[in-house]
């Protein structure tokens, strides 16, 4: 039996197994770096340790600390969540020679297909069909490049040790593969630590179909069904959903029977996922087998009434599945959202800050988060707030459930892709389930653009916000007189707003007349529902999307170009992996200046103008701060 359960990860996945575990009756130990110090998962375990500094490679990337801390606090069995050290052999190895018991699968089937490659030769001989493309062994620059000329392109790099769309670059060309090549060897190595990769067909159209086994020590191994992950983003999955609701019942049965197959012929045991494309004619490509729990797992517990981690947990400690194929039943459809930390309209750069309001509603379904209001969103780890689940009688039911969750669902203080998600579960391919993997990519996102009417809420706002800040005082035999008019000056999406605002009492709350340029704006405001402020920055969270504002009332007039000016700063805070050119270098506007590393993606930071770089601040290594200068480009005239 574990008493003691140790929990090797962060944020939600961490809280999501703190609850079955004590469920179950057994002790939990959660672990946390200095940036995470008092973060949520840290909280609600029964203890606690700190590992390291805010860097994932300094703490919950330090096998050598992790360990310290579980054999400190007398743990007897390891969780690694996803992510991080959950696929890491040697990690599994060494909880296996500290004699603790590891939930997942051996170090020997991690390894095994951990590897892209080798999971490859192992899935075509137990004859699982996989994509085509080159695995062999002289993985060089040279022999990828002839290789990539005989599969043709389109094609993709992979990271033979990679995971969760890192290391991974889409080839249209040849006279592009140099440089992707480069970036996908980069983030391997920065993610993964090794740069080795591997060359794939392109098959487009298809969808991305997974299918969930269990097996146990003892030989029994089950499926519990597919997932479809189609709708992905730059390979990243946005929304996944159980079951596929577009194949064949014989395309399904050959998806179980191959998943089957391949658990069966590593012996495998515990949770494991096993990843296909099928194509337009219901072809099925293996692509990779995840040793561990996935992200959306929840909508397989929600179709099968399973909890997966109690099962991981018993099929740890020895005890047999006691479930045979014919036990595990599906009802109804589940769709799961990822809600991100990133703006959308801005390229979906990931954003760090401080949740003002964090208000996620569950009233339908289920929300799985390791934050809450007041909490800091860090560079250091993942951009994922929170997964938002729901379960219906059919998919139609479930697509309804979950957009009324987000819709009601309040977040200010970080931008997030909240509107982003409910655009895709409005959209006619979703609905109709005729999206494939490029469909995301293929349909830019287009924002609502915000104008004058949300920036005169910001204003309204603004001014309630001071006004409730100073109580009233009633003196008997008198009236109170109206708020003087006030003049305030709001900034949205760089464009200034002016504004002269009225006020008086209504209803218990204020009603606030603004009168701007072009129209007039009332509003009555009884409290700051969906919004929040801090400073001069207002957050309002409304179901077309996040609206941020400044007041910018007392800030002196800005000066505007339309070249940029020549001041290159970081995006968000980061870490600077690699830098293109060096002082005293001719530039044009798009060129690649550096390469900024956030949040486990890359972002390019380019030349807004054309010039000479005449101060070069950036270092590969380095951490920076968002808006930090990391080059300063001088053009004539300057």
């Amino acid at each position: 039996m574990i008493r003691r359960l140790m929990i090797a990860n962060r944020g939600e996945i961490a809280v999501r197994i703190i609850r079955t575990a004590r469920a179950m009756g057994i002790e939990t130990v959660a672990v946390y770096s200095e940036a995470d110090r008092g973060a949520l998962h840290a909280r609600v375990a029964d203890r606690a340790v700190c590992i390291g500094a805010a860097p994932a490679a300094q703490s919950y990337l330090n096998i050598e600390a992790v360990m310290k801390a579980a054999v400190d606090t007398g743990a007897d069995a390891i969780h690694p969540g996803y992510g991080f050290l959950s696929e890491n052999a040697a990690f599994a190895k060494a909880v296996e020679d500290a004699g603790l018991i590891f939930v997942g699968p051996t170090a020997d089937v991690i390894e095994k297909m951990g590897d892209k490659r080798e999971a490859r030769l192992i899935a075509a001989a137990a004859g699982v069909p996989c994509v085509p493309g080159y695995d062999g062994d002289d993985r060089s620059d040279e022999r990828l490049k002839a290789e990539a000329g005989r599969i043709s392109f389109p094609l993709m790099i992979k990271a033979t040790a990679g995971g969760g769309g890192r290391g991974l670059r889409r080839v249209a060309h040849l006279d592009d593969f140099d440089a992707a090549l480069a970036s996908a060897r980069r983030e391997a190595g920065a993610a993964f630590g090794s740069v080795d990769v591997l060359l794939e067909r392109v098959i487009a159209p298809a969808r991305h179909v997974e299918v969930q086994v269990f097996g146990d020590a003892h030989g029994n191994v089950v499926h519990l069904g597919e997932r479809d992950c189609s709708a992905q983003r730059r390979h990243q999955k946005v929304v996944e959903e159980a079951p596929c609701s577009t194949i064949s019942t014989e395309t399904r049965a050959r998806l179980h029977t191959a998943a089957v197959d391949l658990a069966k012929a590593v012996g495998y045991r515990g949770a494991g996922t096993v990843e296909f494309l099928v194509g337009s004619k219901g072809d099925i490509f293996f692509l990779e087998m995840n040793t561990r729990l996935q992200v959306e797992h929840p909508v397989t517990e929600a179709v099968t009434g399973l909890d997966l981690v109690a099962l991981q947990l018993r099929v740890a400690a020895g005890e047999a599945l006691g479930l045979s194929q014919e036990d595990i039943t599906f009802t109804g459809h589940a769709i799961e959202a990822r809600l991100y930390a990133e703006d959308p309209s801005a390229g979906f750069l990931p954003q760090t800050g401080q949740l003002e309001r964090f208000d996620l509603a569950a009233f339908s379904g289920r929300v799985d988060s390791g934050f809450e209001g007041g909490a800091s969103v860090s560079p250091f780890y993942d951009p994922m707030l929170a997964k938002v689940i729901a379960h219906g009688v059919t998919r139609a039911d479930a697509i309804r459930k979950l957009a009324a969750m987000l819709r009601a669902s309040v977040i200010a203080g970080v931008t997030t892709n909240k509107a982003y998600l409910l655009d895709i579960l409005a959209s006619d391919t979703f609905t109709g389930a005729t999206h494939h993997t490029g469909t995301l990519d293929e349909n830019p996102y287009k924002p609502e653009v915000c104008g004058e009417a949300e920036a005169a809420y910001a204003a309204a706002l603004r001014l309630y916000a001071a006004l409730e800040a100073v109580p009233m005082r009633s003196l008997a035999g008198w009236r109170t007189l109206h708020h003087v008019p006030e003049r305030r000056t709001m900034e949205m999406d760089s464009k200034r707003y002016p504004f002269t605002l009225a006020s008086m009492r209504a209803n218990g709350g204020w009603r606030i007349v603004v009168t701007g340029t072009e129209a007039q704006h009332d509003f009555e405001i009884g409290g700051l529902r969906g919004a929040a402020i801090s400073g001069d920055t207002i957050w309002i969270d409304t179901p077309a999307g996040h609206v941020v504002a400044r007041d910018v009332t007392l800030a002196p007039p800005e000066k505007t170009s339309k070249a940029g000016n020549g001041r290159l700063t970081a995006p968000m805070d980061g870490q600077v992996v690699a830098v293109a050119v060096k002082a005293g270098d001719r530039v044009k506007a798009g060129d690649l200046v550096c390469t900024i590393e956030a949040m486990k993606m890359e972002h390019s930071v380019k030349a807004d103008r054309d010039g000479t770089i005449a101060e070069l601040i950036a270092v590969p290594g380095t951490q920076v701060k968002g808006r930090a200068l990391l080059a300063r480009i001088e053009s004539e005239g300057d």
